[in-house]
C-alpha cells in the first residue's frame, strides 16, 4: 500500500505538536491542514476539533505527531508522541519527524489495532497552504480518461484545505489555550481599506439595486410597449447595449451571495469590464470636447455627406447610359435611374435642413460616452445607419424588384414543364395547363427574362453598397462585443496570481529521497489563457451569423434581405 501525506511547507519549521487534518480513506491519503503545539490539553483539542467540523463540514481529526528536534533527538518526548496514538485513536498513526536544518526527514506509520500491520511506503508531497486555498481547480477538457480521475483525486484536496478556512483563522497572537501553525500563523491578514469600503459598499449597493429597480419597472411599462417606442427599442443598437449594462447593474448590485466561485468570477468580470468601459468612454469625452473637436466634427460631416450624395449621382448617371458597354432596358432603366435620384434629392435636402443643428446634436451625444465607450460606440452604429438610410432604401428596392423577377421565372419555368407549386404540400406536382395560359406565360416569361439584367445590375451595385455598409457596423460590433465579452478580471489575475487559477493538471517535482518515503513538491500549473477566455467569457446580446457561406450566397442570389451580424430575440454566450 502506498500513502499519501500531502503536508504544508509552512509548517516545515514549526515546533513539535500534533498533526490535524483529513483523512481521505478512497485514496488512502491524509491532508494535514495545522500543527498543534505543546502544551495543549486533549480534551480541548478535540471540542475545538468539533467546533471546526460542525462550521466546515470536513471532518478534520488528529491524524499524527510532529516532531522538530532543533537540539539533541530526546527519547522522552517520541515516547510521549507515540503514546498521543492511543488518547486520539487514528489508523493509521501517522509519525513525522526532522532534525534541526536536515533536508531528509523520517516518515512512519503505527497501527497498533492492526492485527497485520504492514510496512507502508509514503509519499509526502509539500504544497504551498496559501496557494491552495485560494485557487480554484478547474476541471479537465476532456471528461474522460486518466486525466480526469487525477483532476478528480486532486479537487478533494484543494476542497479540503479550501473549506478549511476558518480553522487559519487562530493564530498565534490568539489567547486561547490551543496555539496552531499554519499559513497565517504569524497574524491574519486584513486590510483597514478593504473592510471599510465592505462596511461602505452594502448601502450603496441598497440605493444601487433601488434605482436600478425603478429605471426596471419603467422599461418593462406599457409606454415603451407602444408602436413607435417598442419599433426604436428593438431596431436600435444602443438601446440594446443600454439594456445589456442594466442587467449587467443588476447582477452586480444583487444582495444575493455568490454560491460557487463561477459566479463569484462572473461578478467580478463584469464589474472590471464595466469600470474599463466607463473609464475608456470619459477619456473618449475628454478627447472629444477638448480643442472644439464637436465642432470640426461637425463642419466635416456635411460636405462628407454631400460628397457620398454626388458620388452616388454620378453612379447612377453611369448606371442609367451604357455600364461597361452593356445594352440595358432603356425604359426600365430611365425609370429606376429618376426614381433613386429622386430619393437622393429628397436626402440632400434632408440633410441640408438639419445641418444647424448638427453640431448641437453631435455634442449632447458625446455626452452619453460617460455611460460607456461600447455605448458610443453603438450610437455611432445608429449614427452611420441614419446617414446611410438611404443606401439602405436603395438596396431594398432593388432587392425585392430582383426578388420578384426571380420567383417569377421560376414558376414561370414550372408552367413550360407542365408543374406548379403546391401550397399545402409543399411541393411539386404536375399540372395540364389550356394553350391561353401557355401562351400568357411565355409572353410574361419572356418579357421577364429581358429585364432581369438591368434590374439584376442595379440589384448587384446597391447590394455591394449595402455590403460595406454592414461590414463597417459589423466591425464596430465586434469591438463593442470584444468590451463587453472579455473577462477583465479573470485575465488580470491569471497575469498577476497565476496560482489562483489552476489549470487542468498539476506536477510533483521529487525533492528527496528515504528508505520507504519519497518526497514531492506540488507545482501548480495555471489555466492557460485562452482556457481563461473560454471559461469566463461573458455573455453578450448581439449574435454572429449562423448561417453559412452556401446559404448566405443563396440568399443573395435570390435577392432576400440579409442582416448577417444580429438575429432578434436570439442571445450569444
Amino acid at each position: 500500500m502506498v500513502l499519501k501525506v500531502f503536508f504544508p511547507s509552512c509548517c516545515s519549521s514549526a515546533d513539535s505538536g500534533i498533526l490535524i487534518g483529513r483523512w481521505i480513506s478512497e485514496q488512502n491519503s491524509a491532508v494535514i491542514l495545522a500543527v498543534v503545539h505543546f502544551p495543549f490539553i486533549p480534551v480541548q483539542v478535540k471540542q475545538y476539533l468539533g467546533e471546526v467540523q460542525r462550521v466546515t463540514k470536513v471532518s478534520v481529526s488528529v491524524l499524527g505527531s510532529w516532531s522538530n528536534s532543533k537540539q539533541e533527538k530526546e527519547e522522552s518526548l517520541s515516547e510521549f508522541l507515540e503514546d498521543l496514538g492511543t488518547i486520539f485513536c487514528h489508523e493509521p498513526w501517522i509519525q513525522i519527524s526532522k532534525e534541526g536544518d536536515s533536508k531528509f526527514w523520517s516518515c512512519s506509520t503505527l497501527q497498533k489495532h492492526s492485527k497485520n500491520p504492514q510496512e507502508e511506503e509514503i509519499i509526502l508531497v509539500y504544497y504551498d497552504q496559501r496557494k491552495v486555498m485560494l485557487s480554484h481547480l478547474h476541471p479537465p477538457l476532456d471528461t474522460a480518461g486518466q486525466g480526469a480521475e487525477d483532476a478528480s483525486k486532486l479537487s478533494a484536496i484543494f476542497d479540503t484545505v479550501a473549506r478549511s478556512q476558518v480553522l487559519f483563522m487562530t493564530d498565534r497572537y490568539d489567547e486561547g489555550p490551543i496555539k496552531l501553525t499554519h499559513w497565517q500563523s504569524d497574524g491574519v491578514e486584513a486590510s483597514i481599506i478593504v473592510e471599510l469600503l465592505k462596511q461602505a459598499s452594502v448601502p450603496a449597493c441598497m440605493l444601487l439595486a433601488f434605482l436600478l429597480s425603478l429605471l426596471s419597472g419603467i422599461c418593462r411599462s406599457r409606454v415603451l410597449k407602444f408602436w413607435p417606442l417598442s419599433f426604436l427599442w428593438s431596431k436600435l443598437s444602443t438601446c440594446e447595449q443600454l439594456g445589456h449594462r442594466l442587467q449587467h447593474l443588476q447582477v452586480i448590485s444583487s444582495n444575493k451571495k455568490a454560491q460557487n466561485q463561477n459566479q463569484l468570477m462572473r461578478k467580478a468580470n463584469i464589474f472590471v469590464s464595466l469600470l474599463v468601459d466607463v473609464a475608456l468612454g470619459i477619456l473618449l469625452m475628454s478627447w472629444l470636447y477638448r480643442k472644439n473637436r464637436i465642432g470640426h466634427l461637425a463642419d466635416t460631416l456635411i460636405p462628407v455627406a454631400d460628397h457620398v450624395a454626388e458620388e452616388l449621382q454620378d453612379l447612377l448617371q453611369w448606371l442609367m447610359g451604357a455600364p461597361a458597354g452593356l445594352k440595358m432596358n432603356r425604359a426600365l432603366d430611365q425609370v429606376l435611374g429618376r426614381f433613386f435620384l429622386y430619393h437622393i434629392h429628397l436626402w440632400i435636402s434632408y440633410i441640408h435642413l438639419l445641418s444647424p443643428f448638427i453640431e448641437m446634436i453631435l455634442w449632447y451625444v458625446g455626452l452619453s460616452a460617460c455611460l460607456g465607450l461600447t455605448v458610443a460606440l453603438c450610437i455611432l452604429s445608429d449614427i452611420i445607419a441614419l446617414l446611410t438610410f438611404h443606401i439602405y432604401c436603395f438596396y431594398v428596392y432593388g432587392a425585392r424588384l430582383y426578388c420578384l423577377k426571380i420567383y417569377g421565372l421560376s414558376s414561370l419555368w414550372r408552367l413550360f414543364r407542365g408543374k406548379k407549386w403546391n401550397v399545402l404540400r409543399q411541393r411539386v406536382d404536375s399540372c395540364s395547363y389550356d394553350l391561353d395560359q401557355l401562351f400568357i406565360g411565355t409572353l410574361l416569361f419572356t418579357i421577364l427574362l429581358f429585364l432581369l439584367p438591368t434590374t439584376a445590375l442595379y440589384y448587384l451595385v446597391f447590394t455591394l453598397l449595402r455590403l460595406l455598409v454592414v461590414i463597417v457596423q459589423g466591425l464596430i460590433h465586434l469591438l463593442v462585443d470584444l468590451i463587453d465579452s472579455l473577462p477583465l478580471y479573470s485575465l488580470i489575475l491569471r497575469l498577476c496570481r497565476s496560482y489562483r487559477l489552476a489549470g487542468e493538471s498539476l506536477s510533483s517535482a521529487p525533492a528527496a529521497l528515504e528508505a520507504f518515503c519519497i518526497m514531492c513538491l506540488i507545482l501548480i500549473n495555471p489555466l492557460s489563457y485562452g482556457g481563461v477566455v473560454q471559461t469566463y467569457r461573458l455573455p453578450t446580446y448581439s449574435c454572429y451569423p449562423r448561417d453559412s457561406w452556401a446559404s448566405l450566397c443563396k440568399k443573395l442570389f435570390l435577392g432576400e434581405l440579409i442582416y448577417p451580424w444580429k438575429h432578434k430575440g436570439d442571445k450569444q454566450n
